[in-house]
């Protein structure tokens, strides 16, 4: 990565990472006793991970929690993150929650007891009890328009920052974006014609807040302002967005 090394190379831990996509994510798919619906701005989340549905009176799955004859039904809750920028493959990561429905003043509530983020990389089982303890990235719910923000008003930074990627990675490139942002770094999406690949520039040290991250992005910046010229990308338009 241009002439910089980077001593801070951290990256959200699993649980952490199944949190944040909870906390932004603003709809869900529920399955359960056979019964599959979608909900669009519904869901809430309590601090232990718990998960509370606002649902429709006459909603089958409520009916279906009360109804129950074992008692509490089980469930499957299912969650996309979605890159806010358009790119191809925008569904970052899926977040499945499994666990026991019951009925509380009206909501349905869902007590996980298996929790599994698939992400490129593959997919994990997460710990409930680490899930219970995690807290979603500071930055999460603020991370949709951090990064439209930056892509939209700001390409000229994005292609800066490029100088901070290996020759190898811009190979071929036709266009980079800004996929992610948490508090220990920034991930770009470099789109070839046909394929493409993700770069992480690490941030030197944490960001917790907004504010905070502004000063990363500056040294980021910084860094990028005094590497070698950037390398020029092929001014075409990629395929299409996934």
């Amino acid at each position: 990565m241009g002439d910089d090394t980077y001593g801070w190379t951290a990256a959200p831990g699993a649980a952490e990472r199944a949190r944040s996509v909870l906390a932004a994510a603003w709809s869900c798919a529920v399955t359960a006793e056979g019964t599959r619906e979608e909900f669009v701005g519904a869901h809430r989340v309590t601090d232990d991970g718990r998960v509370l549905l606002d649902v429709p009176e006459d909603s089958a799955l409520l009916a279906a929690a009360i109804c129950a004859p074992r008692g509490e039904p089980s469930a499957v809750l299912e969650f996309a993150d979605v890159a806010p920028v358009p790119v191809r493959s925008r569904i970052r990561a899926r977040l499945w929650l499994a666990g026991w429905f019951s009925v509380r003043d009206g909501h349905l509530v869902l007590r996980p007891t298996r929790v599994v983020l698939r992400q490129p990389s593959g997919a994990v089982v997460v710990d409930v009890e680490d899930f219970a303890a995690a807290a979603p990235d500071p930055l999460a719910t603020a991370e949709a328009r951090l990064l439209t923000h930056l892509a939209d008003r700001h390409a000229d930074a994005v292609e800066r920052l490029t100088r901070l990627v290996d020759a190898g990675s811009l190979h071929g490139a036709v266009r980079v974006q800004p996929l992610a942002v948490d508090r220990h770094g920034l991930t770009l999406r470099v789109e070839r014609v046909r394929t493409g690949g993700d770069v992480r520039l690490p941030f030197h040290a944490p960001a917790d807040d907004v504010a905070t991250l502004t000063e990363r992005m500056h040294v980021l910046l910084s860094r990028a302002s005094a590497a070698s010229c950037p390398r020029a990308l092929q001014r075409q338009r990629a395929d299409g967005d996934g």
